[in-house]
């Protein structure tokens, strides 16, 4: 759970605060689980809102175009899953948030855009364009 939050804020201290509050809600509302899923994916989904809130509290979640605006993120080769961690969380906000939530969460682009508030069409573009930066930042990155 507490790596779902990290890997959305990028920082320990806010994953942490997101990861403890989420549990907050969850001990709240347990008695509203309807088990249509297990426990633990209702629990992570909690934790995911939870982290999404309070990016957009932290006003550092914008969606840009910055594929021309690339920080390199140095490792040695073989890229490894901790480089492509390193990578992810080197992504503008905007896009690494996109990007998580359909790539590695498996959400949806109708759920990630309610969750987001923003339209399916900014999530379509958003995740083509983190795509691109991560595939940019890759292959310069191993160059």
């Amino acid at each position: 759970m507490y790596s779902s939050a990290y890997r959305i804020l990028n920082n320990r201290e806010l994953a942490s605060d997101a990861t403890q509050e989420a549990f907050i809600q969850v001990f709240k509302i347990l008695g509203q689980f309807e088990f249509r899923s297990s426990l633990g994916t209702w629990i992570k989904t909690i934790v995911i809102h939870t982290a999404l809130k309070i990016l957009r509290k932290q006003k550092t979640f914008v969606f840009d175009d910055l594929s021309d605006t690339i920080s390199h993120v140095v490792w040695e080769e073989p890229l490894s899953g901790e480089h492509l961690e390193k990578a992810i969380l080197s992504m503008p906000t905007g896009y690494r948030a996109i990007f998580l939530l359909i790539e590695v969460e498996g959400y949806k682009h109708k759920e990630v855009a309610h969750m987001l508030k923003i339209s399916e069409g900014t999530s379509k573009s958003q995740l083509f364009h983190a795509k691109k930066y991560l595939k940019t930042l890759l292959s310069s990155c191993n160059n």
